[in-house]
């Protein structure tokens, strides 16, 4: 198996272009002040983006899945995140034990 140059130069500048951003993105943040308001909202950003991912998929899928995913959503506003998940794949499973 032969791997072409090209293919191994794309690769590789792809991996420091994604190193290099969150490195940035580090040290642009230790340089500035953030409230406790900016703080918060920086904080939701990952679940968000989380959600707008899974969503469309979810609720497109069925019943189970739609409902699997609204139960896991309320869940995630109070539990840790293995917790979530447990709840998530648990309560997909019986959805669709129940729904079909």
């Amino acid at each position: 198996m032969s791997i072409e140059p090209t293919t191994l130069f794309v690769i590789l500048g792809m991996a420091a272009a994604t190193y290099f951003t969150r490195i940035a993105g580090f040290v642009l943040v230790s340089h500035v002040h953030m409230g406790k308001r900016l703080e918060t909202a920086l904080q939701a950003v990952p679940p968000a983006v989380l959600m707008s991912v899974i969503a469309p998929t979810a609720f497109a899928s069925g019943y189970a899945e739609a409902g699997a995913t609204a139960i896991t959503a309320v869940a995630a506003f109070r539990l840790p995140l293995l917790a979530v998940i447990a709840v998530g794949v648990g309560s997909l499973l019986v959805l669709r034990a129940v729904v079909g």
